[in-house]
């Protein structure tokens, strides 16, 4: 058996048309495999980048262009039985020649494929070429063949299997890509080869098992072994002649489990499959790493209505989750490092789950190694968004091949806990005016609540599925019904202030999200703006969601003062998406066990973009990240209205109890004592307690010049609530001494504060596109300090660095700063 990598050598060329550019029509250009149009004209330097100002625009012929990718490798014949083409990934409709004869077609990005060519093959240099036709001509035709379907944008990513983020999103650019996207290369083997392993791993009672199913593909009918080894147990089959399936189990005693971050260790022991001829040779193998967890979904009615909780090794887990898009609209720019850092950055928020939206990829190895290897759960939808789709041919075959892939693909990964069967979509057959125009057309409910449960169910029972997110459990109830299964909560955004939060009491929360605009160096780094403006023309291009600024500026003129400028503007509009976003975190974490779980829309971006992201799309936290990392903390602290009073909640999502002495003291402004009272807290473990604060804390005298402290002491930040929003707070002048000093690899900023200052954040980006910083919006009683630790490439200017629109505060809107050192 051998393996040919056929990664050099490629060339890429458009096929001749009106739309493609002059000075392209008639170039040979050097193609990266894998990789996409895009990145080689990008490489190129024939085409401007497209996530730059507006160029996004001016580059929408390439998905309407013809393109061809081409080769020439070396082969020599080995005495193999069989030499197969394999193409892990062809985005996405391509015809495939080699040596001038048509070996086969595709049409479908997110499955691999397999052709036999031992015939086809010459001793010498063999050309093999790879024709991807249009996407939008192919979607384009299915469409009118079809009928219409009703979806959010004016697109046809729903009559395709290609990524549907692809062709636009409200947070995403418009790159209809082409490409070979994924490995290519030959196989050449003998007698059999391993076609599928699909483990099946549950642990019970101290007992780890795998029933490991194997599928052979036959260049002979000779009979073949399975053997296979995990940790200190081993097993082999024989499939006879004419047989080409074995299932054998693996018992392992006492395996140490595979625990979600923050609920223990993620023990991975390897599994290793070889295929073996009768003569005992090896042929094939096959090998990963899995680890031993139970997972089940909890969705008993109660008196709520009827629960969604994650139960991983018997023990409920509140999602601390966000949504993952496609990290880069161009996946081979996508490198392991790069997710790693994401997954750094996921986990230093205090994330344990991440959700694989439905308009983007089924992830690759790398994203799931490195979620095993964190306890980062994932939830990975089939691909469907927020469109109907259609159940004909030739989709119906593609989607059951592709399902069938990628669940046999990623069955051996525990940090994979749940399947959703599509994003929005039976919500919008249920809301958003799809029927009268569908007018009994399919749309996908034979997807979502036929095939693929089927095909979960038969291929890897050991996980739930959930036909949609949202999804109520039953056909019966409104699929967005918050008192069952996950609901999504877009009327905040849309339409409604973020307090609205409160008026929810969700069993799980899938998606809810709040947005601001990205940091100042990925703007300046993406826009050439002079000036920039919140409505400059870069910014309008690089904002995609509809009336988008004026939702931020209804947020803002909501709860802050007016700003002044795009520098207060920029600081506020990402300073009220950190506060929408704690807000709904910490009154749904209040509501635990009721609610059982938070998926935040969203963890990251794509490109640089206004958006609903905490790191943006240059890789950097905005503050929602540093928000996000305090509303998820293992223990909270959090003061939420109960009952027409105040209450202070404490949850605790750690395995021991939960014992300390609290304070909560009514204040004003300049640090003056009203009132004050302390508790005992005893937070089970795992659990939450809700304290009901006495009048005299929760009534102010002037509820513009008070606040509350409630303070536990370490590991629980303390927390705060005010009595009136910002703009209607008579916020004194600020007044601090900032001191700078070096440190190992950066910089030490101290800030004490002489009157209160409001949500005080560093940007040092805006001096240095490399610096960082390790904590932001914290908010300062008068006499206390503050301590920021920055990092660049080179030291920054401490004048700079503690001057605005550096060093900010929500005072400094209103009145002035008064810095003594």
């Amino acid at each position: 058996m051998s393996r040919q990598v056929l990664r050099e050598g490629w060339v890429l060329r458009a096929v001749s048309g009106p739309q493609v550019p002059p000075e392209i029509a008639d170039q040979a250009v050097p193609a990266t495999v894998p990789g996409c149009v895009h990145t080689d004209l990008l490489a190129a330097g024939l085409i401007p980048d497209p996530y730059l100002d507006d160029n996004e625009t001016g580059l929408a012929w390439i998905g309407r262009t013809d393109w061809v990718y081409e080769t020439t490798f070396a082969w020599q014949p080995g005495g193999d039985d069989r030499v197969d083409l394999v193409c892990a990934g062809l985005d996405t409709v391509a015809t495939v020649t080699l040596n001038g004869a048509e070996v086969g077609r595709t049409e479908n990005m997110h499955r691999g494929h397999r052709f036999g060519v031992r015939s086809l093959l010459r001793s010498g240099q063999n050309t093999l070429t790879v024709r991807f036709d249009s996407a939008y001509r192919y979607a384009e035709a299915h469409r009118d063949r079809l009928g219409d379907r009703p979806n959010a944008y004016p697109e046809p990513f729903n009559f395709i299997r290609k990524t549907a983020c692809n062709f636009g999103w409200d947070w995403g650019p418009t790159v209809v890509t082409a490409g070979i996207w994924q490995e290519i290369g030959l196989h050449a083997w003998s007698t059999a080869r391993l076609g599928t392993v699909r483990p099946l791993v549950t642990v019970a009672d101290g007992t780890g098992r795998v029933e490991l199913h194997v599928e052979v593909e036959r260049g002979t009918e000779a009979p073949v072994t399975v053997r296979a080894t995990v940790a200190d147990a081993a097993g082999e089959a024989t499939i006879p002649a004419g047989e080409r399936a074995a299932v054998l189990t693996l018992t392992v005693r006492d395996p140490a489990r595979w625990w979600p971050r923050g609920y223990g260790e993620q023990p991975l022991y390897p599994l290793d499959v070889t295929l073996c001829a009768e003569d005992g040779r090896a042929l094939d193998a096959w090998s990963r790493r899995i680890g031993f967890r139970s997972v089940r979904l909890d969705t008993a009615p109660d008196a709520h209505g009827s629960a969604f909780a994650l139960h991983v090794n018997d023990v409920p887990v509140f999602v601390r989750g966000v949504n993952w898009i496609p990290d880069d609209a161009f996946p081979n720019r996508v490198t392991r490092q790069r997710l790693a850092e994401r997954f750094d950055q996921a986990a230093g928020a205090n994330i344990n789950m991440l959700r694989v939206w439905g308009g983007g990829r089924y992830e690759s190895a790398d994203f799931y190694e490195l979620a095993d290897s964190l306890g980062l759960l994932v939830q990975q939808d089939f691909l469907f968004a927020c469109a109907a789709y259609p159940e004909e041919e030739p989709f119906r075959s593609e989607i059951e091949a592709e399902a069938v892939e990628q669940v046999t693909r990623l069955a051996a990964h525990p940090s994979l806990v749940l399947w959703t069967g599509n994003n929005e979509n039976i919500w919008g057959w249920h809301d958003w005016d799809w029927q009268e125009p569908l007018a009994g057309r399919t749309w996908g409910r034979g997807y979502y609540l036929e095939l693929l449960p089927r095909i979960v169910g038969e291929l890897d029972p050991t996980r739930p599925y959930w036909p949609g997110s949202p999804w109520s459990g039953s056909e019966e109830v409104h699929p967005n019904d918050p008192a069952h299964g996950t609901t999504h909560i877009w009327d905040v955004w849309n339409t409604d202030d973020y307090p609205k939060y409160r008026e929810y009491l969700p069993r799980f929360v899938a998606e809810f999200g709040y947005q601001a605009p990205p940091a100042y160096a990925t703007l300046r780094r993406s826009i050439s703006d002079e000036p920039l403006a919140h409505d400059s023309p870069g910014m309008a291009h690089h904002q995609k969601a509809i009336d988008g600024d004026l939702k931020l500026q209804r947020g803002l003129d909501a709860h802050l003062p007016a700003p002044a400028d795009f520098d207060d503007w920029h600081y506020l509009t990402q300073l009220n998406q950190a506060r929408a976003i704690q807000l709904g975190v910490e009154h749904f974490r209040s509501h635990r066990p009721v609610c059982m779980g938070t998926i935040v829309w969203q963890l990251n971006d794509c490109w640089p973009v206004t958006s609903w992201a905490a790191v943006d799309g240059d890789g950097r936290r905005k503050p929602l990240w540093y928000a996000l990392r305090r509303a998820y903390a293992d223990r909270l602290l959090t003061v939420q209205p109960r009952d027409g009073g105040l209450a202070l909640v404490a949850v605790n999502e750690t395995g021991a109890a939960w014992r300390a002495p609290a304070t909560v003291t009514r204040l004003t402004l300049a640090g003056e004592p009203r009132a004050k009272n302390s508790v005992e807290l005893d937070v089970p473990a795992y659990g939450s307690v809700v304290l009901a604060l006495p009048a005299e804390l929760a009534r102010p005298d002037d509820a513009r010049r008070e606040l509350l402290v409630a303070d536990a002491g370490d590991p629980a930040e303390r927390t705060l609530w005010f009595f009136a929003e910002d703009r209607e707070v008579q916020w004194p002048a600020a007044e601090l001494d900032a001191l700078v000093e070096p440190v190992d690899d950066g910089q030490r900023v101290r800030v004490t504060a002489s009157t209160m200052l409001r949500d005080l954040a560093l940007f040092p980006d805006r001096l240095d596109p490399s610096a960082q910083v390790d904590q932001a919006l914290v908010t300062l009683l008068p006499g206390e300090s503050a301590t920021f630790t920055v990092r660049a490439d080179a030291p920054l200017d401490p004048a700079a660095l503690t001057a605005r629109p550096v060093l900010r505060c929500v005072n400094d809107i209103t009145g002035r700063v008064s810095q003594a050192g």
